[in-house]
Protein backbone atom coordinates (compact mmCIF):
# COMPACT_ATOMS: atom_id res chain seq x y z
CA UNK A 1 0.00 0.00 0.00
CA UNK A 2 1.26 3.17 -0.86
CA UNK A 3 0.35 5.96 1.13
CA UNK A 4 1.53 10.55 1.43
CA UNK A 5 2.31 12.12 4.43
CA UNK A 6 3.18 16.09 5.09
CA UNK A 7 6.39 16.15 6.40
CA UNK A 8 7.41 16.11 10.12
CA UNK A 9 10.79 16.44 11.47
CA UNK A 10 10.97 12.80 12.36
CA UNK A 11 11.86 11.81 8.94
CA UNK A 12 14.51 14.76 8.18
CA UNK A 13 17.27 12.78 8.26
CA UNK A 14 15.93 9.56 6.39
CA UNK A 15 14.93 11.77 3.53
CA UNK A 16 17.67 13.47 3.33
CA UNK A 17 19.42 9.76 2.93
CA UNK A 18 17.10 8.61 0.11
CA UNK A 19 18.17 11.96 -1.35
CA UNK A 20 22.03 11.50 -1.22
CA UNK A 21 21.73 7.70 -1.74
CA UNK A 22 19.52 8.67 -5.15
CA UNK A 23 22.00 11.60 -6.46
CA UNK A 24 24.69 9.35 -5.99
CA UNK A 25 23.27 6.69 -7.83
CA UNK A 26 22.88 9.09 -10.74
CA UNK A 27 26.17 10.35 -10.39
CA UNK A 28 24.66 13.55 -9.49
CA UNK A 29 26.23 14.18 -5.74
CA UNK A 30 28.11 17.51 -6.46
CA UNK A 31 28.16 21.10 -5.69
CA UNK A 32 25.03 23.22 -7.54
CA UNK A 33 22.29 20.53 -6.77
CA UNK A 34 20.08 19.77 -3.37
CA UNK A 35 23.52 17.31 -2.18
CA UNK A 36 24.92 20.61 -1.08
CA UNK A 37 22.09 22.44 0.28
CA UNK A 38 22.17 23.47 3.59
CA UNK A 39 18.76 22.75 4.42
CA UNK A 40 18.92 19.21 3.27
CA UNK A 41 18.80 17.54 6.67
CA UNK A 42 15.94 19.39 8.06
CA UNK A 43 13.73 19.77 5.04
CA UNK A 44 10.87 19.70 7.43
CA UNK A 45 11.53 23.38 8.62
CA UNK A 46 11.67 24.53 4.97
CA UNK A 47 7.75 23.56 3.82
CA UNK A 48 5.74 26.30 5.79
CA UNK A 49 2.00 24.14 4.95
CA UNK A 50 0.55 27.31 3.39
CA UNK A 51 2.42 29.06 0.98
CA UNK A 52 4.70 25.27 0.70
CA UNK A 53 3.93 21.55 1.35
CA UNK A 54 5.96 18.61 1.30
CA UNK A 55 5.13 15.17 0.37
CA UNK A 56 6.27 11.73 1.97
CA UNK A 57 5.69 8.58 0.07
CA UNK A 58 5.85 5.44 1.93
CA UNK A 59 5.03 2.00 0.63
CA UNK A 60 3.89 -0.79 3.24
CA UNK A 61 4.89 1.74 6.18
CA UNK A 62 8.04 2.40 4.59
CA UNK A 63 9.69 5.82 3.43
CA UNK A 64 10.93 5.80 -0.08
CA UNK A 65 10.94 9.29 -0.97
CA UNK A 66 9.07 12.41 -1.33
CA UNK A 67 8.10 15.76 -3.14
CA UNK A 68 7.40 18.99 -2.39
CA UNK A 69 6.21 22.78 -3.29
CA UNK A 70 7.96 25.72 -2.43
CA UNK A 71 7.82 29.27 -3.96
CA UNK A 72 10.42 30.10 -6.39
CA UNK A 73 11.89 32.95 -4.62
CA UNK A 74 11.66 36.21 -7.10
CA UNK A 75 8.99 35.18 -9.41
CA UNK A 76 5.40 36.44 -8.43
CA UNK A 77 2.76 33.60 -9.55
CA UNK A 78 5.43 30.40 -9.72
CA UNK A 79 6.24 27.60 -7.11
CA UNK A 80 8.68 24.90 -7.68
CA UNK A 81 8.56 21.54 -7.43
CA UNK A 82 11.36 20.57 -5.37
CA UNK A 83 13.63 17.66 -4.36
CA UNK A 84 11.71 15.10 -5.92
CA UNK A 85 13.28 11.79 -5.06
CA UNK A 86 12.34 7.98 -4.95
CA UNK A 87 13.77 5.41 -3.89
CA UNK A 88 15.48 2.71 -6.67
CA UNK A 89 12.87 0.12 -5.19
CA UNK A 90 9.77 2.28 -5.29
CA UNK A 91 10.24 3.49 -9.10
CA UNK A 92 7.99 2.63 -12.32
CA UNK A 93 4.95 1.73 -9.44
CA UNK A 94 2.81 4.53 -9.91
CA UNK A 95 4.45 6.39 -6.54
CA UNK A 96 5.83 9.58 -8.24
CA UNK A 97 2.43 9.92 -10.26
CA UNK A 98 0.72 9.90 -7.54
CA UNK A 99 3.65 12.46 -5.38
CA UNK A 100 3.01 14.61 -8.44
CA UNK A 101 -0.57 14.53 -8.15
CA UNK A 102 -0.98 15.85 -4.49
CA UNK A 103 1.93 18.38 -4.98
CA UNK A 104 0.44 19.91 -8.38
CA UNK A 105 -3.03 19.73 -6.08
CA UNK A 106 -1.41 21.94 -3.38
CA UNK A 107 0.23 24.38 -6.33
CA UNK A 108 -3.17 24.80 -7.83
CA UNK A 109 -5.07 25.59 -4.53
CA UNK A 110 -2.44 27.27 -3.22
CA UNK A 111 -3.29 29.92 -5.71
CA UNK A 112 0.09 29.33 -8.09
CA UNK A 113 0.02 29.80 -11.93
CA UNK A 114 3.00 28.22 -12.86
CA UNK A 115 5.34 25.33 -11.51
CA UNK A 116 8.97 25.74 -12.20
CA UNK A 117 11.36 22.89 -12.02
CA UNK A 118 15.02 22.02 -12.03
CA UNK A 119 16.45 18.58 -12.81
CA UNK A 120 19.61 17.10 -14.80
CA UNK A 121 19.07 14.97 -18.43
CA UNK A 122 20.59 12.04 -16.61
CA UNK A 123 17.38 11.71 -14.34
CA UNK A 124 15.62 10.41 -17.65
CA UNK A 125 12.71 8.81 -15.75
CA UNK A 126 11.98 12.03 -13.47
CA UNK A 127 12.19 14.11 -16.79
CA UNK A 128 9.69 11.37 -18.81
CA UNK A 129 6.94 11.72 -15.62
CA UNK A 130 7.59 15.70 -16.05
CA UNK A 131 6.81 15.47 -18.87
CA UNK A 132 3.82 13.24 -19.15
CA UNK A 133 2.01 15.97 -16.74
CA UNK A 134 2.77 18.44 -19.37
CA UNK A 135 6.16 20.13 -18.12
CA UNK A 136 7.74 21.65 -20.94
CA UNK A 137 11.73 22.59 -21.17
CA UNK A 138 12.26 26.00 -20.90
CA UNK A 139 16.22 27.55 -22.05
CA UNK A 140 16.58 29.70 -18.68
CA UNK A 141 17.24 29.10 -14.89
CA UNK A 142 14.68 30.99 -13.16
CA UNK A 143 14.31 32.32 -8.98
CA UNK A 144 17.45 32.25 -7.12
CA UNK A 145 17.73 28.08 -6.24
CA UNK A 146 21.60 28.31 -6.51
CA UNK A 147 21.49 24.61 -8.81
CA UNK A 148 23.41 25.68 -11.26
CA UNK A 149 24.05 21.61 -12.30
CA UNK A 150 20.86 20.90 -12.83
CA UNK A 151 20.57 21.88 -17.03
CA UNK A 152 17.17 20.93 -17.51
CA UNK A 153 15.04 23.61 -16.52
CA UNK A 154 11.11 23.21 -17.26
CA UNK A 155 8.22 25.03 -16.46
CA UNK A 156 4.17 24.10 -16.47
CA UNK A 157 1.32 26.72 -16.75
CA UNK A 158 -1.51 25.17 -13.70
CA UNK A 159 -5.02 25.43 -14.20
CA UNK A 160 -8.13 24.51 -12.35
CA UNK A 161 -9.43 21.84 -14.51
CA UNK A 162 -6.04 19.98 -13.46
CA UNK A 163 -7.00 18.69 -10.31
CA UNK A 164 -6.92 15.32 -9.27
CA UNK A 165 -8.21 12.46 -7.28
CA UNK A 166 -5.73 11.07 -5.30
CA UNK A 167 -6.53 7.69 -3.20
CA UNK A 168 -4.08 4.89 -1.38
CA UNK A 169 -3.43 2.92 -4.20
CA UNK A 170 -2.44 -0.89 -3.95
CA UNK A 171 1.75 -1.35 -4.58
CA UNK A 172 1.76 -4.16 -6.09
CA UNK A 173 -0.83 -3.13 -8.92
CA UNK A 174 -0.16 1.05 -9.16
CA UNK A 175 -3.27 1.97 -11.02
CA UNK A 176 -3.96 5.49 -10.28
CA UNK A 177 -7.49 7.29 -11.35
CA UNK A 178 -7.45 10.87 -11.84
CA UNK A 179 -10.15 13.83 -12.68
CA UNK A 180 -8.79 15.60 -15.98
CA UNK A 181 -5.88 14.69 -17.64
CA UNK A 182 -2.71 15.92 -17.59
CA UNK A 183 -1.91 18.02 -20.40
CA UNK A 184 -0.37 16.96 -23.12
Amino acid sequence: MVELQVISKEYDLALANIIKEVLTEYGAAQSGTVFEDETLNKLSTTFNGITGQYFLAFVNGELVGGAGINPLEGEQGYCELQRMFLHSKARGKGVGSLLMKASLNFAIEAGYQYCYLETMPKMQEAVALYRHYGFAEISHHMGNTGHFSCTTTMLLKLEESMHFKLKSINYENAQLESIGRPPK
